[in-house]
């Protein structure tokens, strides 16, 4: 039952990265003399819309003073802003715990890994080259970002996606994620999916997810069980999701 597989999302699940997007949104507006400031109340209701693009058109379509000078102007502010973050990626997104250590297991033990992400694809690169280094993206087998689907989260489009280039069925694989979105995504595509929360997500509503954590858990950190799979774990390693998938 160990799984052959494991999929992560990415921004608020391999690392706290929802504040330097933030960050960065908001560097942009402000060398664009746009009047906008998203403070965190405003953009944890902007994270209900996935992706960046599909953000700030969300937000463009409540006319806020200087809709005007951005409207037309959307894929570029996003390149913009996708500049800025990577920039910051790369010097201060440590990995949540766990992850990591996940990581390497799975590599050894000969479990594949995959991405599926609403994030743009520079965006993966810098997050994980800063935490792996020059071959980061190797580790990957099969990587879904961006735009490669039309549809982004809660829609399954991405998993179905990355289940089709692993050459894999859902009941094989598990998904790791940190939002509702996320979750209905990963659970719409038929993969048990574990939710690690963030600091935009804690208090969300997980039905339906295999096991909700604090986060993957470390030997000297053990990680909280919040609901569902993992009580009385300490860890999520390969052999505790072959219990809980057992068990499920």
């Amino acid at each position: 039952m160990i799984p052959k597989a494991l999929i992560f999302d990415v921004d608020g699940t391999l690392a706290e990265t929802e504040e330097l997007h933030r960050q960065a949104f908001n560097e942009t507006f402000a060398a664009e003399a746009l009047p906008w400031h998203w403070d965190k109340a405003a953009y944890r209701r902007l994270l209900d819309v996935a992706g960046g693009k599909e953000r700030i058109a969300h937000f463009l379509a409540s006319k806020p003073d200087g809709t005007e000078r951005a409207s037309g102007r959307i894929a570029e502010l996003h390149a913009a802003k996708t500049q800025r973050y990577t920039a910051l990626a790369a010097v201060g997104a440590p990995l949540r715990p766990g992850v990591a250590r996940l990581i390497m297991e799975a590599r050894q033990a000969g479990v594949r890994l995959a991405i599926a992400t609403t994030t743009s694809l520079p965006n993966v690169e810098a997050l994980l080259g800063a935490a792996f280094g020059a071959e980061a993206m190797s580790l990957f087998d099969v990587v879904g970002a961006g735009d490669v689907v039309p549809a982004k989260k809660p829609a399954p489009d991405i998993y179905t996606y990355v289940l089709e280039r692993l050459a894999l069925p859902a009941a094989s694989c598990v998904a790791f994620e940190d939002s509702t979105n996320g979750l209905k995504a990963a659970r719409g595509a038929g993969l048990a999916t574990i939710v690690t929360p963030g600091i935009y997500t804690e208090g969300d509503d997980f039905g339906g997810a295999l096991a909700v954590l604090s986060d993957l858990g470390e030997a000297d950190a053990p990680f909280r069980h919040l609901a569902g799979a993992g009580e009385g774990d300490s860890m999520v390693t390969l052999n505790a999701l072959s219990r809980w998938l057992a068990a499920a």
